[in-house]
């Protein structure tokens, strides 16, 4: 009789969609996951050899099982013979279950590295890919690179290769001892497998379509309580949601998924039901064919035994190697995804004769740049993105010829309307994109030359909406500087004018801000986002609108903070409040990716221009306003 842990495996076999044996995979696939075992060579090698030794096992203990046989029914030698073999078959148990546990020893070693190798590597090249790569990716659709398919790759190495191992070699020598006690009994046994077979593969393509449907519709509960469950979705579902329509859209697709799982069960039942039918009727075969032999006398009763015994040992191994096919072409499949991600070349990287950005400089340049965003084949794969279409008329232009220079110390300020071109601008200088013409120059290098260590030490970075991990302050604080002192976070809170709320919180700098750091309001988030930046004390800090969505008495609050973090620093600011940056040294008007105009807050309003418009629209009637850009 097949064991259940054999007709499990040969189930998920089956159950694996045959459609990948039709995929091309690119060339050197194969050397490439060689190279992946390289480091597990000699694991692998005691690996082979332990699967062989079980193989081998379990052939000889059927036949030891029909030596007992013979000796007792022809009362042939002595009692003693009979208990010393039996006590060889209680020894090779010992043996082959010491070798069990030593075989999953080295599986467990062998496909945890890999598991480890590959997402490690992943995790670190994802973490290298530019911005662009983030914006059209769909997270969730990496995170299974991460997860499933680096586990479906590391099957290759331990339950695909195993299987394959000991079932070539099982099947092999299972066959050729039981054609050497009985090739008529042996030829029968095997006209029986198309029985289970071909009835198997059928429930198989069924079970493919329904597990399929059962993966789509876990994926969209997933995604569903995802966004529900957040903080931002579970506030969006309290003021505009309908609870109820909302549970019974759940509860619609959850029985689905249930009435799947029971389907599944019973399939998976009359799979191994069938296996079990046919083992027995073969049993019975073997019995019945074997004892008649026996009684004729071209067979003895103990090789009618031991081809009982023999034959469980058959019909696993045929069944999983008749798909074997499909399980190493769903590995090298898993292989070939994680491959795909490792492949994409991040556009922003490190020169090989790269410099430091120059200590004593902080200095910012445009010189006639120009920059249109990247393809998507450029910065992402379509299988990471739910919905991927084709670009038309390529990449669209957003800067042209754009030059200006920020003093060491200076404060410089852009405005415009929404889409002018201001986050751009302000995203080149700490190189989360490349020029496409001209340059951009911190400290008098372009910033292609320089380490990317060094340019990240010398820029910090406050955005309209600030990000906090779901984790402690002082966890977040020290993001910026890992090794900083408990006074350096303190005077870095009092910076930023949040040390006193900070100080009056339960646990202090241990407060868990919660998740994006919705437990603070808007402004809270601001101040110690710069309270990061003043931690970190870079020479150039760069705001991006960090007072755009706050109320008034928050603004004034994170006003006063951003004074502290942009006291002595080279600042470039964007705003979209122009009494913000009425005292800049420099303002630039952006408009349509251009600098429209140029000066100090008195000279464009006597110039009349768009800055002059842009005064009046936000201080009609003596009113300040914010220009609803949209």
């Amino acid at each position: 009789m097949s064991s259940p842990m054999t007709s499990m495996a040969a189930m998920r076999s089956f159950r694996r969609d045959p459609s990948v044996t039709t995929r091309e995979l690119p060339p050197g696939t194969v050397r490439r996951v060689l190279g992946v075992a390289v480091p597990y060579r000699r694991e692998l090698s005691w690996f082979l050899l332990l699967v062989i030794g079980s193989s081998v096992i379990g052939v000889v203990t059927p036949l030891l099982a029909g030596d007992i046989v013979n000796r007792i029914a022809r009362l042939d030698g002595t009692a003693t013979g009979v208990i010393r073999i039996a006590l060889f078959i209680a020894a090779l148990a010992v043996v082959d279950a010491g070798i069990s546990v030593a075989t999953r020893w080295y599986s467990a070693r062998i496909g945890e590295g890999v598991i480890y190798d590959l997402r490690s590597r992943v995790f670190e090249h994802v973490q290298r890919m530019p911005v662009a790569f983030f914006t059209r990716t769909q997270t969730g659709a990496l995170v299974s690179r991460l997860n499933n398919d680096v586990i479906g790759a590391q099957r290759a190495f331990t339950s695909t290769l195993s299987g394959v191992v000991s079932n070539v070699i099982g099947l092999v020598l299972t066959a050729g001892v039981m054609l050497t006690l009985s090739w008529q009994i042996t030829l029968l046994s095997l006209v029986m497998v198309p029985l289970f077979v071909l009835p198997a593969r059928r429930i198989g393509r069924r079970l493919q379509e329904i597990t399929r449907e059962s993966y789509g519709l876990n994926a969209s509960m997933n995604g569903t309580m995802t966004e529900r469950f957040n903080v931002a979705g579970a506030l969006l579902v309290k003021l505009f949601g309908r609870p109820a329509d909302e549970a019974e859209s759940f509860r619609g697709r959850a029985a689905r998924v249930r009435d799947i799982g029971v389907l599944s069960a019973m399939y998976g039942r009359t799979f191994f039901t069938a296996l079990t039918l046919v083992a027995a009727l073969a049993t019975a075969l073997v019995y019945g064919l074997g004892g008649w032999f026996a009684f004729t006398g071209s067979l003895s009763p103990g090789d009618v035994v031991a081809l009982a015994l023999l034959l469980s040992r058959l019909y696993g191994p045929l069944t999983q190697l008749s798909n074997i096919r499909v399980d190493v072409m769903s590995a090298l499949v898993s292989f070939d995804r994680v491959f795909e991600v490792l492949d994409l070349a991040p556009m922003i990287d490190e020169a090989s004769d790269a410099v430091p950005v120059p200590a004593d400089d902080r200095s910012i340049e445009f010189d006639a740049v120009s920059f249109s965003y990247p393809a998507t084949s450029d910065v992402s794969l379509p299988s990471l993105e739910e919905v991927s279409l084709p670009e038309h008329g390529g990449p669209t232009a957003v800067l042209h010829d754009v030059s200006f220079r920020i003093e060491p110390g200076q404060l410089v300020a852009l405005v415009g309307h929404s889409g002018a071109g201001k986050t751009t601008i302000a995203n080149l200088v700490p190189r989360l994109y490349d020029v496409t013409e001209g340059s951009v120059r911190v400290g008098g290098v372009d910033v292609r030359r320089v380490t990317q260590a060094s340019l990240r030490d010398a820029i910090g970075v406050v955005s309209q909406d600030a990000h906090l991990f779901h984790d402690t302050i002082r966890a977040n604080l020290r993001y910026a500087r890992p090794d900083a002192t408990e006074q350096q976070l303190w005077d870095a809170l009092a910076g930023a004018r949040i040390a006193a709320l900070v100080r009056a919180l339960p646990d202090e700098l241990d407060t868990v801000v919660g998740d994006r750091g919705y437990r603070l309001s808007g402004g809270e988030k601001q101040r110690l986002a710069i309270a990061r930046v003043l931690l970190k004390a870079p020479g150039i800090v760069i705001l991006d609108e960090a007072t755009a969505h706050l109320d008034s008495e928050s603004e004034v609050a994170v006003q006063h903070a951003l004074d502290t973090a942009l006291t002595g620093r080279t600042s470039l600011v964007i705003a979209h409040r122009l009494s913000t940056v009425r005292n800049a040294d420099l303002i630039l008007v952006v408009d349509g990716g251009r600098i429209a105009e140029s000066g100090t807050h008195e000279e464009l309003l006597a110039l009349g221009g768009r800055y002059a418009d842009l005064h009046r629209t936000q201080f009609r009637d003596g009113e300040r306003r914010t220009v609803d850009a949209a």
